[in-house]
């Protein structure tokens, strides 16, 4: 019999900024994290006669969208990442990397020239809640 176990706890990864320092986000108050490519790297032009011509497009950015409890420490390392970044100097701003390892999946997910994209909106209610950053990296690789 062949089975597969998948748990979020075997997620671990790693913030990097020179400024900043860095940040482990294992056991942090991670809800979930998401990769996303920002671009399509395929696309179909089609003429009049019905002849398909596809193009290979080259792309390698996207998203990283983090869900945090918010009170944990990832919540408030990225609001002072962001509360820093938005006052240094400009070629600090995308300086940021991540690395991702999911070891029972074999992948891992790198990430440079990282930005955020905004500041984490803030809800106030009954029960505490996750909040999302959106990160917006220039290179985005899985491997």
């Amino acid at each position: 019999m062949s089975y597969s176990t998948y748990a979020f706890e075997d997620l671990t990864g790693v913030f990097r900024h020179p400024s900043i320092g860095q940040f482990d986000i294992q056991g942090a108050g991670t809800g979930s994290i998401t990769f996303s490519m920002a671009n399509d790297t395929s696309a179909q032009d089609v003429a009049a006669d019905g002849s398909v011509m596809t193009s290979k497009i080259k792309s390698g950015n996207g998203t990283i969208v983090i869900a945090a409890q918010q009170t944990s420490e990832l919540h408030k390392w990225l609001l002072r990442a962001h509360n820093y970044l938005n006052s240094a100097p400009s070629r600090e701003w995308a300086q940021m990397e991540m690395l991702a390892v999911a070891p029972s999946m074999q992948v891992e997910h790198e990430a440079s020239n990282i930005s955020i994209q905004k500041r984490a909106d803030k809800p106030y209610q009954q029960q505490g809640q996750q909040v999302s950053w959106t990160l917006m990296a220039g290179l985005l690789e899985e491997r």
